[in-house]
């Protein structure tokens, strides 16, 4: 038998849209993420509210802190607690890099969006620079012109 091909594209469990008006993006980074049965099954519902969430580091390891994951109702007892953090799976020198980046620079790594590759849950990640209030008035005056030169 031949083996089935996996599709290219990947599809999108949820996106961060405030990430991109917060944040100016520097770094795109994919990383795995670590998860129990109930956070699966409300993910792929897509009840996901990304909040504040950001990236930690703590020694060696990767944390994801502030993803709200909402609780999945048919699992009762087993369910998971809805904030808790969850270890992200990077190597290590991803994570050595990341964090000296993050330390030295002042920059921040942020989730922009959780989609599905094959059968793994994938966390989008990027590096990120926070915007002030001018910087968003800017781009939000950038976006209207582009949007006036297309409809003309």
């Amino acid at each position: 038998m031949a083996k089935k091909k996996q599709k290219s594209d990947s599809p999108v469990l949820a996106t961060n849209r405030r990430a991109k008006h917060d944040y100016e993006v520097i770094e795109h980074i994919e990383a795995g993420i670590e998860l129990v049965g109930s956070e699966v099954k409300s993910l792929r519902d897509g009840r996901v509210h990304f909040g504040d969430a950001f990236v930690s580091f703590d020694g060696s390891q990767a944390w994801l802190v502030g993803l709200h994951i909402d609780e999945y109702g048919p699992a009762n007892q087993f369910n998971h607690e809805p904030l808790r953090k969850r270890r992200l799976l990077l190597h290590r020198r991803e994570i050595e890099v990341l964090g000296g980046r993050v330390t030295r620079d002042g920059l921040t790594v942020v989730p922009m969006d959780i989609h599905l590759k094959g059968r793994m849950i994938k966390v989008g990640l990027v590096l990120a620079r926070g915007k002030k209030a001018h910087d968003k008035r800017e781009s939000i005056k950038k976006k209207i012109d582009k949007r006036e030169m297309r409809q003309a």
